[in-house]
């Protein structure tokens, strides 16, 4: 599950073959040694990618997709962004996997074991949407530190799994109850066993929700390891921070949840816009819940040359958080003027949508076609970059694209 790991441990006979050479001077080889023509992973190969996926880090791995990848209705694995906060863990016992539900607001504490949660209650599927809080990030002027996404750190699955309220129902809650939070068997950077890389969660009513769910199968296999193997939260429409990863246990709590990366400026905006580049503190800052209104244009790719009096074909997928998108336009002038075009119906709840038009246009030259989502609520997309904050969350501005009529 993690090559480096498997280099180290392997025989010499075994790197030998690796190399497709002898070791010269094997004898002399401190134990425990890794190679150092084996100490770089492929990623794409380590996690099935698409090798036009772009990596952006690899202490911690964190890889995003390009807009063409993403065309599909549902994500393939291949086309899946990978973000992680700490070490993926190396030791995966499925036999003896346990969730342990526990914290201040359970009646009492209680442990599953992974085949016990998969027969004691009912599985559901749903196609859910989530988002990266910091897809976006490499617009924001003055620049805001993080992994510098740039469109591609968000997707849409299907994912099959029990629905978190029916396991604390089993378990009982209290009337005290506000936040639940999770706990996972990824590793901190520093190895250090007492730190956790990430442990967010999200209110009660959130874990009630139907698509709430503790997921073990992804497009119907299992989860691959890079996203969460065995099991992991979904909580889709929400950032996918709340969708915790190696899920071993959950804290019902009754206060806000305070684990790593859930307190400070950590996935929080300001609570009121503020001038680029301004500090703002902490207890003036919000915790990000329902993402914002968004869409993508899947194809072409940025970049289409089409000859005159061709018509051109785009789609893309149209998101909303907590809510549905209502409307779809494309712009060919640099959003003077708007056309709308057809958006389908989401397959359930907080899956994205899917929108298509025909574009003509009236000469040659250049062009850039902008997508604009408008939800429920009558809410649009903002044509460029929206309000500045310190971590650079939330972009949904427009995507666009180039394209050429020669």
């Amino acid at each position: 599950m993690k090559r480096r790991s498997f280099v180290a441990k392997s025989s010499l006979s075994g790197l030998a073959a690796l190399l497709g050479v002898d070791i010269v001077f094997k004898e002399l080889m401190p134990a425990d040694y890794t190679l150092v023509a084996l100490q770089d992973a492929d990623p794409f190969k380590l996690f099935n990618k698409d090798k036009g996926m772009v990596v952006l880090n690899d202490k911690p791995w964190n890889i995003e997709a390009q807009a063409h990848l993403l065309d599909d209705k549902v994500t393939p694995n291949k086309s899946i962004f990978v973000r992680n906060n700490g070490l993926i863990p190396e030791e995966i016992d499925v036999k003896n996997w346990t969730l342990t539900i526990d914290g201040e607001s359970v009646k009492q504490e209680k442990t599953y074991t992974l085949a016990e949660l998969k027969s004691k209650f009912e599985h559901h599927t749903y196609q859910l949407t989530l988002e990266c809080g910091g897809n976006g990030r490499n617009e924001f002027d003055p620049p805001a530190k993080g992994n510098q996404w740039s469109i591609g750190a968000v997707y849409c699955a299907s994912w099959t799994g029990i629905r978190l309220r029916d396991v604390l129902e089993d378990v009982g809650i209290k009337e005290d109850a506000v936040y639940f939070g999770y706990h996972a068997a990824d590793v901190h950077l520093s190895r250090d066993p007492t730190k956790e890389p990430i442990s967010r969660g999200a209110p009660m009513s959130k874990a009630m929700q139907d698509e709430t769910i503790l997921a073990f199968k992804m497009n119907g296999e299992d989860i691959p390891l890079a996203h969460g193997y065995p099991l992991r939260v979904i909580a889709g429409g929400w950032p996918a921070s709340v969708s915790g990863k190696w899920l071993q246990r959950i804290s019902i709590r009754n206060i806000v949840h305070d684990g790593t990366k859930m307190t400070g400026t950590a996935y929080r905006v300001p609570c009121k816009p503020v001038a680029p580049g301004e500090k703002v503190a902490d207890e003036d800052m919000c915790i990000i819940e329902s993402m914002p209104v968004k869409s993508l244009i899947t194809y072409p790719k940025s970049g289409a040359t089409l000859a005159k009096g061709k018509k051109l074909n785009i789609r893309g997928h149209a998101w909303a958080g907590e809510l549905e998108v209502s409307k779809m336009e494309y712009s060919i002038d640099f959003g003077a003027t708007w056309h709308a075009c057809p958006v389908e119906k989401p397959a359930n709840r907080l899956a994205w949508q899917h929108f298509s038009a025909s574009i003509s246009f009236p000469q040659e030259g250049y062009y850039e076609v902008w997508a604009r989502a408008t939800d429920a609520n009558g809410v649009s997309q903002p044509m460029l970059l929206p309000g500045w904050n310190p971590k650079g969350y939330l972009n949904n501005a427009c995507h666009r694209i180039a394209v050429k009529i020669a």
